[in-house]
């Protein structure tokens, strides 16, 4: 019932427009190799690792969903200065991520609370062999110098919030009242 109407071959005549439409279009495609692509000014591209740092505290593999992230450390004595109790630290051997079980989703380096990952918008990282997609900290550590500054603050935006309250305890501090030295109770 409805078949009538139609002409025999109508969709192969549409198919055949489309396929003339898009034939004499002009084509839009880039080159890869000989031009590089424009990428927004965040992209995700690999994981940076700013040794200094990191404090080994394995928050970022910890909560890594693939288990990605392989730390290594030692602690390490200091000692003293003026007298005092000698000093226990932790010290970095190894920080590698196996780029093969990554997903890119930046757990990590939301986890980290002390700014030693970040992301770099390099994505030209391929290996022939899967084995050498596991990146140690040298390699993490040349990512970092591709690092795009931070954006600068929205002016119209709210302060943060601790900026916000530590202003409002500084001026409770300058409106209350002082007592000169000595003169308390």
């Amino acid at each position: 019932m409805g078949r009538v109407g139609r002409l025999p071959g109508g969709g192969l005549a549409k198919g055949l427009a489309v396929t003339l439409r898009t034939m004499t279009r002009r084509s839009i495609t880039r080159q890869y190799p000989e031009v590089q692509p424009d990428l927004a000014p965040r992209s995700r591209g690999v994981i940076a690792l700013f040794e200094e740092n990191c404090t080994v505290c394995m928050l970022c593999a910890r909560e890594c969903p693939d288990w990605c992230i392989y730390i290594d450390s030692h602690k390490e004595t200091l000692p003293a200065e003026g007298g005092g109790r000698a000093r226990m630290r932790n010290v970095l051997d190894r920080f590698a991520i196996d780029f093969a079980l990554c997903m890119y989703c930046g757990i990590c380096i939301e986890a980290c609370p002390f700014d030693a990952l970040f992301w770099s918008p390099e994505f030209e990282y391929a290996e022939y062999d899967i084995a050498e997609l596991t990146h140690e900290k040298e390699r993490l550590r040349e990512w970092m110098w591709t690092v795009p500054p931070p954006q600068a603050h929205d002016p119209s935006a709210e302060p943060p919030k601790e900026v916000a309250a530590a202003e409002k305890a500084s001026a409770r501090a300058a409106r209350a009242p002082r007592t000169p030295p000595g003169a308390g109770a």
